[in-house]
């Protein structure tokens, strides 16, 4: 028994702490490349972390079990929104009719495309669901998920590949077309690639992040009062 624990204590404590390391390696790859897209963390670390665990011979479910202590993270995170919406209530203010519109239009537009995409190629009503909170930050999309009877574990792989891609392209799209007004990049960024594009943001300095923030979180209010009305009307479409 105590060889068992001490078993478990050091898969625990080899994830967490191996899962940090190559995050804040990564993250300084990052930083020394010149903040190049493809060094992007979020982006290499699941592909580093898949080949140790590969290449070891490691399980997954012996990685996961301390792995999850991470993820467990996400609740208070969930909670710790409300901070920036205080702190930043000024620039709130400033925005406000720009944030409610142009965040209420792009949150309707995805839903309505995700869970129209879904329809089209004959997914199960419960894959619907999992794929209609994609276009917001984890937390809130799992809880949305789960409240909307879709699987939240597709729904985090869905999430962090939509931060991910609408990152990358936004990025893109805002050097190629050469857009320099602070408003824009954060509400582009926070509304297609939210946690991730709102990391991307700050990089381009505090007010760009502070509108990516408040792009996300909005986004993530406004999902969580109009999914339940796509998921009703998903399934009479699929009776």
């Amino acid at each position: 028994m105590a060889n068992f624990l001490q078993l478990i204590s050091v898969h625990i404590g080899i994830s967490i702490m191996g899962t940090v390391l190559i995050y804040l390696a990564l993250k300084e790859l990052y930083a020394r490349s010149g903040r190049k897209l493809y060094f992007t963390p979020l982006l290499v670390c699941p592909f580093v972390i898949g080949f140790i665990l590969v290449g070891f011979h490691i399980p997954y479910d012996a990685y996961e079990e301390g792995s999850q202590y991470i993820s467990w993270l996400l609740q208070p995170a969930t909670v710790a929104f409300a901070i920036p919406l205080y702190k930043y209530r000024s620039i709130l203010k400033q925005y406000a009719f720009q944030l409610v519109t142009v965040i209420g239009l792009a949150c309707g537009v995805a839903l309505i495309t995700s869970v129209g995409l879904a329809l089209i190629v004959g997914l199960t009503p419960d894959l619907v669901l999992s794929v209609a909170p994609r276009s917001v930050t984890t937390p809130l999309a799992i809880a949305a998920s789960t409240v909307l009877g879709g699987n939240p574990t597709i729904t985090a792989c869905l999430v962090i590949a939509t931060g991910i891609l609408g990152m990358i392209m936004t990025s893109l799209m805002i050097n190629k077309v050469g857009i320099n007004n602070c408003l824009l990049k954060g509400l582009l960024l926070g509304i297609t690639a939210h946690g991730t594009g709102t990391a991307k943001a700050y990089e381009d300095g505090p007010r760009t992040g502070v509108i990516a923030s408040l792009a996300m979180i909005f986004m993530g209010i406004f999902t969580t009062v109009i999914a339940p009305l796509i998921a009703e009307y998903t399934y009479m479409l699929t009776i």
